[in-house]
């Protein structure tokens, strides 16, 4: 049946619990069929909401409080009628009845997980949606209330609403308040916090200082699905993780915050290495798990290669690779579905090109896969279904950041080395990084890389002197367009090229570049390409000079 609006208030003011019990059921339950709101009722749903919260702070039966808060909750699902829930008083109504209080009010020594699950609801909608209960929820020390009961991870009187409300909520107020993301990370020790909720979630063990298994399974080559509700509460605490740590590889940690992520590593790396129910919420639990280990300070990442080479494991150089293999299959899975690559790709990609600059073994490894040895040379680079030609392909992408990481994980596999770099991708899609780093003129970046050599293969070292650098593949000879011409003909053609290059650049068409002497591109002035262009064709009128006497 359904209830006029006015007539649930007046049901509310009465002050009767069993008629605003039953008035409320109906409402909630038309509501919940309908998400729409009635334009024009704004205010009295604002005073439904006023008395909603009156009830709240009477002693009711758990099973009004209840009806009472999913009211809220579906209240609050509309911006325009937040306002009677955004105060200070009102989110200490809500945070007494989550049991996240901070002493103040009475929490039952029994609490009712629904009415806590409604209330944490009601939570994540008005902190979602409020700027000022957002603030109201710092100053009511809201973090300090969902720390205390994430300590209780282990806990078996929490069950998975309650567990999975609390992460959603810390997930919401770290990613809208900075202080609050300061504080969860600092006073109250998030990483650690919520490594040991990933530990418990994921059920581990630790047969050694950073190698982890599912307990149950240690030793198994290959483990159970997650369950969905584990995957779920795993998913939150991942995106909450990432909230904290989103300077980490940005500064300087000491020797006991390099520890902690460390053993943060391991269990990251226990996530590649697991999988969910289905392909789809895999790919997401992974996607979660490679955007934090981006967060990771560089040294930490070493736990990666940690484990030990097990039976069924994929040894390289004595190292267990089996994460860094996961992690390529990941980046290029995104990388063939070609979708939002800057969202997608790039935070494996990164992640693969600073694991190979800071460890000779996932380099090695790395560029077997990506950059084994050369035999194709009849194709440009670019062209192929292999991941060198998939990445190729990115380093002429129009999103600026899509091509430098694809560049910038090539050039890394190269050890920074400018001909090897060529060499695999031509130098026409080579320029760009090139001349970013000031190495037009061919070099190398210094870095920290052993000096094993690039073996070529028979193919590549009998093709070698017919590759045209540019496009990195042997080109059919082209006839000479000057042979046959005498020198003043050649003199003109020269003058008129330049001539035509001076009037597109004073009609700001084009700007003629030169390599500068730190190596990096730089305008030309006109009477340079004039002295270039008599430069050159006298270089070429004195090799005709010498073939002939020859």
């Amino acid at each position: 049946m359904k209830m006029d609006l006015n007539a649930i208030i007046e049901k509310m003011e009465t002050g009767d619990q069993d008629a605003a019990l039953t008035a409320l059921q109906t409402y909630n339950k038309e509501k919940s069929q309908c998400f729409s709101f009635t334009s024009g009722e704004e205010e009295d749903r604002e005073r439904l909401g006023e008395l909603v919260l009156s009830f709240l702070e009477r002693d009711l039966q758990p099973s009004c409080q209840l009806a009472c808060l999913e009211t809220i909750r579906i209240l609050s699902r509309d911006k325009k009628s937040l306002s009677p829930f955004a105060t200070r008083h009102a989110m200490q109504i809500l945070i007494r009845h989550a049991g996240l209080g901070q002493g103040e009010g009475v929490t039952p020594e029994i609490p009712d997980l629904e009415v806590i699950v409604e209330a944490l609801k009601c939570l994540c909608n008005i902190v979602f949606n409020s700027e000022a209960a957002q603030e109201a929820a710092a100053d009511l020390q809201l973090m300090v209330g969902l720390a205390e009961r994430l300590k209780q991870c282990r806990e078996p009187q929490w069950n998975h609403d309650v567990r999975f409300f609390d992460l959603r909520l810390t997930f919401l107020i770290t990613a809208l308040r900075v202080d609050v993301r300061a504080q969860l990370a600092h006073e109250l020790r998030g990483v650690s916090l919520l490594s040991e909720a990933l530990d418990a979630t994921f059920g581990l063990c630790w047969p050694d200082m950073y190698e982890v298994a599912r307990a149950g399974f240690d030793g198994c080559s290959e483990l159970p699905p997650l369950g969905r509700q584990e995957t779920e509460r795993v998913m939150e605490i991942l995106k909450i993780l990432f909230n904290v740590t989103f300077d980490s590889n940005r500064r300087h940690v000491d020797e006991e915050e390099a520890a902690t992520y460390r053993h943060l590593g391991a269990i990251l790396r226990h996530c590649i290495m697991s999988s969910a129910e289905g392909e789809e919420r895999t790919e997401e639990m992974h996607s979660h798990t490679v955007n934090l280990l981006g967060n990771l300070p560089l040294p930490c990442l070493d736990v990666l290669l940690m484990p030990k080479v097990q039976q069924g494991s994929i040894e390289y150089m004595g190292v267990n690779m089996d994460a860094v293999k996961v992690l390529v299959e990941f980046m290029e899975k995104r990388l063939d579905r070609g979708n939002k690559l800057k969202e997608t790709l790039l935070p494996s990609l990164n992640l693969l090109t600073e694991s190979a600059r800071i460890h000779r073994e996932t380099r090695k490894f790395l560029r077997n896969k990506v950059l084994p040895p050369l035999r194709d040379v009849k194709n440009r680079p670019e062209v192929g279904n292999a991941l060198r030609n998939k990445l190729v392909r990115l380093m002429t992408h129009i999103d600026t950041d899509v091509k430098h990481c694809a560049a910038e994980f090539l050039f890394v596999l190269c050890k920074e080395s400018v001909s090897r770099f060529i060499k695999y991708t031509g130098y026409g899609n080579a320029a760009g990084l090139l001349a970013a780093r000031g190495l037009m003129r061919g070099g190398r970046d210094p870095g920290h890389y052993s000096e094993d050599e690039d073996s070529d293969t028979e193919e590549y070292r009998e093709a070698k002197p017919h590759i045209n650098p540019v496009t990195g593949r042997v080109e059919e000879e082209q006839p000479n367009p000057m042979e046959g011409m005498t020198d003043e003909q050649k003199e003109y053609e020269a003058m008129k090229l330049v001539n035509m290059f001076d009037k597109l650049s004073r009609e700001q068409v084009i700007q003629p570049m030169k390599i500068g002497a730190d190596g990096k591109m730089t305008s030309m002035e006109p009477h340079e390409l004039h002295h270039l262009a008599s430069q050159q064709f006298g270089e070429s009128n004195n090799s005709d000079s010498d073939s002939d006497t020859n």
